[in-house]
């Protein structure tokens, strides 16, 4: 995709046990991103999401407000150029 863009997020507050993770994925999916979430061994949910540099912000925007359940404190992200190695946007297992 031409103009792709990478994104990594670290997103942390209370965002275990609330769905995070699948309501992530549902978000990034409808806004056409590709890439994955997951939760974090130190109560955190990582994000690495591809696509237009505009489609990512409005993914990160919501990953500050999470899904209903979400108290996120703190979104940390590093920006980078989109590799096109994912086909689609998934839920993988805890880091």
């Amino acid at each position: 995709m031409s103009g792709a863009r990478r994104v990594t997020l670290r997103i942390e507050g209370k965002v275990q046990g609330v769905f995070f993770r699948e309501s992530a994925r549902g978000e990034a999916s409808r806004l056409g991103l590709t890439g994955w979430v997951r939760n974090c061994s130190d109560g955190a949910v990582e994000a690495v999401a591809e696509g237009a540099p505009a489609v990512l912000e409005e993914f990160i925007r919501w990953c500050h407000r999470g899904p209903q359940q979400a108290r996120v404190t703190d979104v940390a992200r590093t920006d980078g150029e989109a590799t096109g190695e994912f086909s689609h946007f998934n839920v993988e297992r805890t880091s």
